[in-house]
């Protein structure tokens, strides 16, 4: 495990360095913060700065690390607790997914749109889950009986790897739901943006709208929501 987070770390650090360096140029104030997936309070509200950059410089490391396909590097600017620009870029298929919050979301300069499908017999639902520890909590259950009713209801069920590019493809109409269990903020909050621009709703498996600090994710489109939530309330 201590290698393994060694890898992590100098993966980070490397993209970071490149990062600050180029946008230090047109943003020589604002501050960085680097969120801590492993970190489960901090996840729980913005941080303190008026404005700053959250990255994750390895959404998917472990893929990096494997040798497959599914990592990214995800920029947000946060101003006043609020994402207003978001960038998810994927090297490998050399897609650039960013968001302008109220101004719309884009893939290599294609307007997004969300999916219109209405049967979930043909849709692609994704599930998820963080890192924060499930021993105690009765998470693993949790998230296990989410993805049997996603197996009962679903025509496609899968798990793709990077949250923040998996909430990018609600936005580009390739997934029709996203949902994960757990509070996983600084995984989600640059697919967020991208996600809602597109017209995705953001909610809690609750059925409540999503703010910084959920702890349950739900995103699709707004009957699909609806429709997902009704049968789990049926059961």
């Amino acid at each position: 495990m201590d290698e393994l987070l060694k890898q992590l770390d100098d993966i980070d650090d490397l993209c970071l360095t490149s990062l600050k360096q180029d946008l230090s140029l047109e943003f020589p104030n604002t501050f960085w913060h680097i969120g801590d997936e492993f970190d489960t309070n901090s996840q729980r509200r913005p941080a303190e700065q008026n404005e700053y950059w959250l990255c994750d410089a390895m959404d998917g490391a472990i893929q990096y690390l494997q040798h497959i396909a599914g990592w990214t590097i995800n920029l947000v600017l946060i101003r006043k607790g609020k994402p207003i620009v978001s960038v998810i870029y994927d090297p490998l298929a050399e897609e650039m997914f960013w968001a302008i919050d109220g101004e719309g979301a884009y893939m290599n300069g294609q307007l997004l749109k969300i999916s219109q499908k209405t049967d979930f017999s043909v849709m692609v639902a994704v599930f998820e889950y963080g890192h924060q520890d499930k021993s105690d909590n009765q998470l693993n259950e949790k998230i296990g009986s989410t993805v049997t009713k996603l197996l009962h209801n679903f025509g496609i069920v899968r798990n793709y790897g990077p949250h923040g590019l998996q909430l990018a493809y609600v936005g580009a109409g390739r997934i029709d739901l996203f949902i994960q269990e757990d509070i996983d903020t600084y995984n989600w909050i640059a697919g967020l943006l991208i996600a809602k621009e597109s017209g995705a709703e953001l909610m809690t498996t609750h059925g409540e709208p999503w703010n910084w600090g959920s702890e349950s994710l739900l995103v699709a489109s707004k009957k699909t929501t609806e429709k997902y939530l009704e049968i789990k309330s049926a059961i």
